[in-house]
């Protein structure tokens, strides 16, 4: 029995963070070994937010590495850039006919990236961004998308596209369906949102033991706690959501100490510290390793590159016998 097909991807920023392992990373893993699995570094996207592509291939080979440290495995998944493969904007522009601007703008991840990221004048990319997407999705005949819940608007526009097209060419592409986390959001160090770099209140997955802790030590506990013997609210700590996902044989215990006040910040946020870089150990090793071998890692893109126009070339085809452009 031929396996369903997954598309996933990441506008390459750069070295990745917990967030990213999350609500994102470790899933890919975990499904790479049921479904057909294909990984774009999405380069083009990465321009709706940031014009300046000076830095966006060495933003995308960190990100590669981050992708093979905690275990994406390139023989089974091929990696590549969404801007090597033109096929993407082919594709992109066909299903740009087959959306309203009304529609769109609906999107209630525009809004909320508008608003995160102060951004005056939406640009026309921006607008399109799940478009694109569904563009990078279905090129490869994805069957499921996993995403966070922050990104299932964009998956719902990508099968009302899928059916457009079908409706009005013929039968070509699945209606791709989100294949949810069931942890999708770590939140800031700094308490107020998710992980995000921009907002400067991450712990990267290259952080080692040092940085770790001197990061933890500043983020936000419960403001009620204000010192050891205080009793705390462990389920509007930071921290302790942290406990959550990289300490939970200790997460009773944790909880308990803290609402009685035994348990000090400080002593929550050191051991928290140390169970965070435990977890990171192995990772901080492969990074190393890729680092020291940056060949290996171009041979890995350039293999998965290969593979992705393959797919995407078969696609094509049939999307232009269909509408009978030759």
């Amino acid at each position: 029995m031929q396996k369903k097909r997954i598309l996933s991807g990441m506008r390459p920023t750069g070295k990745l963070h917990l967030g990213h392992y999350v609500g994102a990373l470790e899933n890919w893993v975990k499904l790479q070994d049921e479904y057909e699995s294909y990984h774009l570094i999405a380069d083009y996207h990465a321009l709706t937010t940031n014009l300046n592509s000076d830095s966006i291939y060495d933003d995308s080979i960190n990100m590669l590495i981050d992708w093979l440290a905690v275990g994406l495995d390139p023989k089974k998944s091929p990696m590549f850039r969404q801007s090597q493969i033109k096929e993407h904007t082919e594709l992109h522009l066909i299903f740009s006919m087959l959306i309203t601007v009304n529609r769109l703008e609906r999107n209630p991840t525009l809004k909320d990236q508008v608003r995160d990221l102060n951004i005056d004048n939406v640009i026309y990319g921006h607008l399109g961004y799940p478009v694109l997407q569904t563009a990078d999705i279905l090129l490869y005949m994805g069957n499921f998308v996993p995403v966070g819940e922050d990104q299932v608007s964009h998956v719902e526009i990508s099968r009302e596209i899928a059916r457009k097209f079908n409706n009005q060419y013929g039968e070509v592409f699945p209606e791709p369906k989100p294949l949810l986390t069931k942890f999708a959001r770590l939140p800031g160090l700094d308490g107020v949102a998710k992980m995000s770099k921009s907002l400067n209140n991450t712990i990267l997955l290259a952080d080692d033991p040092e940085t770790v802790m001197t990061k933890l030590k500043k983020a936000v506990t419960d403001p009620q706690k204000v010192r050891k013997g205080d009793p705390g609210r462990p389920e509007i700590c930071v921290v302790f959501s942290y406990h959550s996902k990289f300490n939970q044989t200790e997460l009773e215990e944790v909880a308990k100490g803290c609402r009685s006040g035994e348990l000090g910040c400080f002593d929550c946020k050191k051991n928290c510290a140390s169970k965070i870089s435990e977890f990171l150990e192995p990772i901080l090793e492969k990074r190393k390793y890729y680092e020291k071998n940056i060949n290996i890692v171009k041979d890995i893109l350039a293999d998965g590159e290969v593979r992705g126009k393959k797919a995407a070339s078969e696609t094509m085809a049939e999307v232009r016998s269909k509408m009978k452009l030759g």
